[in-house]
């Protein structure tokens, strides 16, 4: 897994709706930080769907991996419009990244 490479992937793919840092605004999509073992749904003044707010999904490595290759068939009901990636190498690189810059 590469951070470097990750950071890449979320530059182009990610941060037109999402933000990483701490005290960052939320954009079209929540701010990321502390996404590691938060509930989904639970990122504070964002305004989710039922559907994500009511998963009972915990983010982590494992379903992180499984919703990025296809968030609207991992949360039915999300507002996510990102159709996901299909390679498995870019879902590990992407995540290596969002470990580091959300922590």
């Amino acid at each position: 897994m590469s951070a470097e490479k990750g950071a890449k992937i979320f530059k182009t793919k990610c941060s037109q709706c999402h933000t990483v840092g701490a005290g960052e605004a939320h954009k079209q999509g929540p701010n990321l930080n502390g996404l590691f073992g938060r509930q989904s749904g639970q990122a504070e003044g964002y305004s989710y769907t039922d559907a994500n707010k009511n998963s009972g999904i915990t983010w982590g490595e494992d379903t992180l991996f499984d919703y990025l290759l296809a968030p609207k068939k991992y949360i039915p009901g999300t507002k996510m419009v990102f159709a996901g990636l299909k390679k498995e190498k870019e879902r590990k690189d992407l995540i290596a990244y969002l470990k580091e810059a959300t922590a």
